[in-house]
């Protein structure tokens, strides 16, 4: 069984495929006041993107090149030789990403001198209010070794788009502010820069060891 097929096909994935309940994937979350590119919720292709992770179709991933928390350009080619654990996110998000970035740092604390194989990082998709002085205050608070990234609003565009991450930035009816709607799935890069499977929403540090440890000692 492949690592996509390990990591994906889960009981939960599957009800969430099932019941097409975007619910179960997608995290609202209102932001405070501030102008931003309106971006309306597209549940269509949030749920044709969860499809084509879930059973493989398409390309997903690819390069790119942001500025990470310390202002330095990074491209993925400065990650070629490790293992990337790549997961889109937002600073104010209040729960999902803290809870699954806290997993993520424990599962590369728990390989020890191996984690440093591992290259953990958190793309944010609120670029306008993300800045890299902001980030690192963020990222700070998970683990040494994870690199924030940010860039222009179309820059984060292509990342997401390019890993099937949906999200949207956008003023309900009715509403005074924007939110972000937005899928929290955990990618897996290998080191040649090629997407391996992705995690789901939630998944706990000893799940992610378990598909993570065999690979790093087999290479």
């Amino acid at each position: 069984m492949t690592l996509r097929a390990i990591a994906s096909v889960r009981p939960r994935v599957s009800a969430w495929v099932r019941l097409g309940s975007l619910g179960a994937v997608l995290v609202l979350v209102p932001l405070t006041p501030k102008p931003a590119l309106s971006q309306e919720p597209d549940p269509v292709r949030a749920a044709r993107w969860m499809d084509d992770l879930m059973w493989g179709h398409g390309h997903v991933g690819g390069p790119f090149a942001l500025i990470d928390h310390t202002g330095r350009r990074r491209t993925d080619a400065d990650f070629r030789g490790k293992l990337l654990i790549v997961y889109f996110g937002y600073t104010t998000c209040p729960d999902v990403c803290p809870t699954d970035l806290i997993q993520i740092s424990l599962a590369i604390d728990k390989l020890g001198t191996a984690g440093e194989n591992i290259q953990p990082l958190f793309v944010s998709l609120d670029p306008e209010r993300d800045t890299p002085s902001v980030l690192a205050r963020y990222v700070s608070k998970f683990h040494r070794r994870l690199i924030g990234l940010t860039g222009t609003r179309e820059q984060v565009r292509a990342v997401a788009d390019s890993y099937k991450a949906y999200y949207a930035k956008y003023v309900p009816p009715g509403g005074a502010v924007d939110v972000i709607d937005h899928t929290g799935f955990i990618y897996l890069v290998g080191r040649d820069g090629q997407y391996m499977g992705f995690f789901p929403p939630g998944t706990s540090a000893d799940r992610l060891l378990e598909i993570i440890r065999p690979y790093l000692a087999r290479h």
